[in-house]
């Protein structure tokens, strides 16, 4: 594999420096063979050149198998430049229209939720990764004016639609055979929202009716799963939902995991010659900048991602034992750990990274 490292902001080059250190150590094990290159993209080379990253450089992404992204955001650097002119940029020029969010509760890991273990919390969110409130569509009329009027509008297309639903119920025929109920659940605003939401509704359920009888279908209101999430998260399998209440329900969802110190999550583009993007959840954390105690188990699950779905695409078996070997060893190392929160994990975040690699 060929793989582009973005290390970013604050912690992030101190998580993926433990992502890297089970990287080599799961190619040893498995015998496959990578090549890296680091890109400086982030805060520190905003502030020292005033550029986030050029079209050209967005395009060069193009010829790496994967992307490993550490965090971005930078204490110096307005909110929202680093977010939109990196993260959005690279997704939306790269046409990474999945957003994959695993949801799984690992041993040991606290769970905020009374009486649910890891028995309880397994499932994945996909949600639309281009579209929607997120399209950029809108502008300001009379703006600083007592009459400024804003709008935002909330894009759904078919095609958007579509080919976002057949990822998710092909991900939800793998979990079946996997051994999973291989059920997917739409997420929406049906009784409000009756364009976008619509589209989405009949899209699934004509899609589901003529590609996929096997795969059992359901439907939650937006409001209603932020509900049973919380009381019964063991009724999820798979879950495909739009870009904006996507946004929202994967930060509840990570909660229930444990918090973002272990949720991971990649931006895909499954189709042939796409390059896809995992990250760590958790933020840049600048406060614990330089003090090696940021828990990296969010970013070694995203390498675990990396590894998996990037295997998957290219069908290549080797890579895909590897990413679910990388798994089971965070699922043995967790329970050692005190909690999983910075600063009080028991460990440093190098001392978790080599755990890890000793449970390999």
């Amino acid at each position: 594999m060929n793989i582009a490292v973005i290390p970013g902001d604050g912690t992030g080059p101190e998580v993926v420096a433990e992502g890297l250190k089970v990287l080599k150590e799961i190619a040893r094990l498995e015998g496959f063979s990578y090549d890296l290159e680091t890109l400086d993209y982030g805060g520190d080379r905003y502030l020292r050149t005033g550029q986030v990253i050029s079209d050209e450089e967005v395009q060069a992404l193009r010829r790496y198998d994967a992307i490993y992204l550490g965090a971005i955001g930078h204490p110096d650097v307005k909110p929202g430049i680093l977010e939109k002119g990196l993260l959005l940029k690279i997704r939306f020029d790269l046409d990474q229209y999945v957003n994959l969010r695993p949801v799984k509760l690992f041993p040991g890991v606290d769970c905020p939720l009374k009486d649910k273990g890891p028995e309880h919390i397994d499932f994945v969110v996909v949600r639309e990764n281009t579209e929607d409130l997120y399209s950029g569509a809108g502008g300001f009329l009379r703006k600083g004016t007592p009459q400024e009027v804003a709008t935002q509008e909330m894009i759904a297309t078919r095609f958007g639609a579509d080919r976002c639903l057949r990822y998710a119920f092909q991900l939800a025929q793998r979990r079946r055979a996997q051994g999973k109920p291989g059920q997917l659940t739409l997420v929406g605003k049906t009784n409000v929202l009756t364009y976008a939401s619509d589209l989405w509704f009949r899209a699934f359920n004509e899609m589901g009716a003529r590609e996929f009888p096997d795969v059992k279908r359901d439907y939650n209101h937006v409001d209603a799963v932020c509900m049973w999430f919380v009381k019964n998260p063991e009724f999820y399998d798979a879950v495909v939902v739009p870009n904006m209440f996507g946004d929202i329900i994967t930060d509840l969802a990570a909660m229930i995991q444990g918090g973002l110190g272990v949720a991971a999550g990649g931006n895909i583009n499954p189709d042939p010659g796409g390059v896809s993007m995992f990250e760590p959840m958790g933020g840049s954390a600048p406060k614990y900048t330089g003090q090696n105690v940021i828990n990296p188990i969010a970013a070694i699950s995203a390498m675990s991602m990396l590894l998996t779905v990037t295997g998957e695409l290219k069908n290549d078996d080797r890579l895909v034992r590897a990413g679910r070997r990388v798994e089971q060893a965070i699922m043995l190392t967790c329970p050692k750990m005190e909690s999983q929160n910075a600063g009080r994990m028991g460990y440093t975040t190098e001392q978790v990274g080599e755990l890890v690699c000793e449970a390999l």
